[in-house]
């Protein structure tokens, strides 16, 4: 078996997880706006406008969802920090590599099985 990842390796990912989770945080509450609903007025909004408000609240939207998945994967990576078991594929059982980590600090899985 690989050898895992070294305490200061691990406690630089862990300060990295938590720095994205709440840059996360901090962009999901700035864009809230976007994603409400859009106004039906179309005498103060153009029928352009409101397509163009429409596909910025959808646009809004997906981004969301994204962070919304992006943080439950990082949730889960620092629920595995906790429990030891970060760094190490959570299907094969290896050691993920670091600049693997780096690059993605919320992957559970090597880059042979993520193929």
């Amino acid at each position: 078996m690989a050898e895992g990842l070294s305490s200061s390796q691990l406690k630089s990912l862990n300060q990295l997880l938590l720095e994205r989770q709440a840059e996360l945080k901090a962009r999901d509450k700035d864009g809230a706006s976007w994603r409400g609903p859009v106004e039906l007025d179309q005498q103060s909004v153009g029928r352009l406008s409101r397509m163009d408000a429409m596909q910025q609240q959808e646009m809004a939207q997906a981004e969301a969802r994204r962070r919304t998945s992006d943080l439950a994967r990082i949730e889960i990576a620092l629920n595995r920090v906790d429990e030891g078991e970060y760094g190490w594929c959570a299907e094969c059982g290896e050691a993920i590599a670091y600049k693997r980590l780096e690059i993605d600090p919320a992957a559970h899985l090597c880059i042979g099985c993520a193929r």
